[in-house]
């Protein structure tokens, strides 16, 4: 008979809880009199009543404050985690609905969660956290374990759900719990829930944006574009704070003072300081950021009192009062993105470069990452960088990705330090543009490591900027939405950049015409050394009320000369499913009307697997073919229109003609009848 090995599971386990500085209790101890009474009034594992005992038990609060019951069960037995009904759900009910007590008594999840229900029918605690833990020893005597982390809450009748795979319990330390209970916050939101609450909240900031900056532009003279974003960029540093180590700035530490070294202008800027202190910006990039800001939050200006306030603490409360709900409770990259392309509109740009001012939607920026292949181990960079939104795209793909594929929270939070500080590189040469692209990374927190603020073609020699000075940053992945005025169209960038490269893929957005000749010369030698793998034309109105240029995404295999023989997929993506008005005071411009994220999903497997994947699209959209590597000039084919005559097409021209000779003789017969002349026999 195997035995169990559960005090060795047991010690294991509580191990982990006492290394992290957690204050659990074991099975005969009290956690509070609320949760031992539940526990004592509750159906044990076995039947009676009272005796329940979890193996180890916590009580911890989030950020919010909110607690958290944790109810931990062990046993010790290689096949004794959770029992599962054919529905997926826990097994604790047979199917009379009276209590499976076999494998609540058996299976240590099981055990945990109905524990979980215990307290859910005898406390006022609403949501709690069961974990069951089981392990054996192998052939070699090596103690081998696993873990079930499941939510049990009121909002799902106390069966529980899965919460994630987990392979120790470092998520309840306290650096990872508020991101525990983020996941576990997001548990019960479909996929088109959360997207209705991002697109209802991106129209919200687009209307408290485009309030914010008519009240500042009527009624706050004597501020420039750019002193506007440097105030919200400033207000948005400044109140964010670090959680135990920067309060945030609230509008009541602006005095308007005039005393020297105390102005609001001076409160910000030292504000601004320990919070760039505590992100661990390198020094140089650290005090670029606080030079910028300082020459428009120190002038005289802008701190003289008026009535007893200054300028700038009546523009901080506008931006705080309008945007703080945003930035400052669940935050998230979709409404950065929002923000910030709503906030690069603000920069006064001349009509004929307002093509090259155009932020890429966020939408198609995770287009152009899913084409890149963009992963958790990827090294991606962006020549023409903007406000950072294709990089933004590309750690989130390769946070999610590594989220999916490290079960141990310790190890994913290293993993997701070393992306944002090693494995993202952008290049912005206009300061007033690259400093929302420093902030954008500050936000997301913080991939702003290698932000640089340099000329991508003229002084970029490919080493990292901050993270590893004086490496190469070995880029796989290359994203981009050049300016289209640069030299060919912008392909003038990716020359530059894949030429830096040795291996990986790229997808780039660029104004079509590149692809139809006026680039021949950067496409030709591009071909050289780079594979063309597919050609997408997108929807003319993809930058509607900002730009009507059409554009096509290029897709590249770097490192490998593309030949006469390889197949080019041709995709006319002009019906991307969305539906896109220019309504200044609508919540929503963008509507998915037709299936747009699966067209999205489709075309990134059209062009990984090819033709196999064709499901909406039609091949009259889809085209698998080959370009000339000698002309630069032919990149954007469409399918063949097949002008061969059919069966079909001859029946239906005869009968076209039969019915048009029928109507004339008819047609002739009336006009007889009507002069009184009859048709011939």
């Amino acid at each position: 008979m195997v035995k169990s090995v559960e005090p060795q599971v047991a010690d294991y386990i509580n191990g982990q809880l006492k290394s992290y500085g957690l204050d659990y209790k074991l099975e005969q101890e009290s956690l509070n009199s609320e949760i031992d009474n539940a526990l004592n009034q509750y159906y044990s594992k076995s039947g009676g009543k009272g005796g329940n005992r979890p193996d180890a038990k916590l009580l911890l609060r989030d950020g919010k404050m909110h607690a958290w019951p944790i109810l931990i069960e062990y046993k010790g037995y290689k096949d004794k985690l959770v029992k599962l009904d054919n529905q997926g759900n826990i097994e604790n009910r047979k199917k009379n609905s009276e209590f499976h007590f076999q494998n609540i008594n058996s299976y240590a999840v099981n055990g945990a969660v109905h524990y979980a229900n215990a307290l859910l029918h005898y406390t006022n605690y609403q949501n709690i956290i069961a974990i069951g833990v089981t392990g054996y020893q192998d052939a070699q005597g090596i103690l081998r374990h696993t873990i079930g982390v499941y939510y049990v809450a009121k909002d799902n009748f106390g069966l529980g759900q899965k919460v994630g795979e987990y392979t120790d319990l470092s998520f309840l330390k306290a650096d990872h719990f508020d991101a525990f209970t983020q996941k576990i916050a997001e548990l019960s939101l479909s996929p088109d829930e959360l997207e209705q609450m991002r697109q209802k909240r991106e129209g919200e900031i687009s209307v408290s944006l485009t309030r914010l900056n008519n009240d500042i532009y009527k009624n706050e003279k004597a501020l420039s574009e750019n002193d506007r974003v440097y105030l919200v960029a400033a207000a948005i540093m400044a109140t964010l704070g670090v959680p135990g180590k920067v309060a945030p700035l609230e509008k009541d530490d602006l005095l308007s003072s005039t005393e020297q070294g105390n102005t609001d202008g001076e409160i910000m800027i030292r504000k601004i300081q320990a919070f760039l202190n505590e992100k661990k910006l390198p020094e140089r990039k650290k005090e670029s950021v606080i030079r910028t800001l300082t020459n428009t939050l120190i002038t005289d200006n802008i701190n003289r009192p008026v009535n007893g306030e200054s300028q700038l603490k009546r523009v901080f409360g506008k931006i705080v009062d309008d945007l703080g709900i945003y930035y400052k409770i669940g935050l998230n990259t979709d409404f950065t993105g929002k923000l910030f392309n709503e906030m690069y509109s603000w920069l006064g740009f001349t009509q004929d470069k307002v093509n090259d001012v155009v932020l890429t939607p966020s939408y198609v920026a995770r287009l152009l990452v899913k084409l890149a292949r963009v992963n958790k181990d990827s090294y991606v960079w962006d020549f023409a960088t903007g406000s950072a939104g294709l990089l933004v795209a590309a750690m989130n793909e390769m946070l999610d990705d590594a989220q999916q594929q490290i079960p141990s929270p310790d190890e994913l939070a290293r993993k997701s330090a070393h992306i944002k500080a090693q494995q993202l590189l952008g290049l912005e040469i206009l300061p007033n543009i690259y400093m929302l692209a420093v902030l954008n990374m500050i936000m997301m927190g913080d991939g702003s490591s290698n932000i640089l603020n340099e000329d991508s073609i003229q002084h970029f020699t490919g080493e990292y900027g901050y993270g590893a000075p004086g490496s190469m940053f070995p880029a796989d992945a290359f994203v981009l939405n050049p300016p289209y005025s640069a030299e060919g169209c912008g392909m003038v960038f990716v020359e530059k950049a894949l030429s830096m490269m040795n291996k990986g893929y790229a997808a780039i957005i660029i104004q079509s015409s590149a692809g139809a000749g006026k680039a021949a010369d950067y496409n030709k030698r591009i071909l050289q050394q780079h594979t063309l793998l597919a050609s997408i034309k997108m929807p003319m109105d993809l930058f509607i009320g900002k730009s009507s240029v059409q554009t096509h995404v290029y897709v590249f295999r770097v490192g490998e000369a593309h030949t006469a023989d390889d197949i080019v997929k041709f995709i006319d993506f002009s019906n991307d499913g969305y539906t896109r008005t220019n309504r200044k005071k609508a919540a929503v411009n963008l509507r998915d009307t037709d299936r747009a994220k699966e067209r999205y999903r489709e075309v990134v497997d059209l062009v990984r697997y090819g033709k196999e994947k064709l499901h909406i699209f039609t091949e009259d959209e889809y085209y698998e073919g080959h370009i000339d590597i000698q002309s630069g000039a032919d990149w954007n084919q469409s399918a063949p229109i097949d002008k061969t005559p059919t069966l079909a097409d001859f029946k239906k021209t005869v009968a076209d003609y039969l019915a048009w000779e029928v109507s004339n003789l008819l047609q002739a017969a009336g006009e007889n009848d009507a002069s009184g002349k009859s048709m011939p026999h």
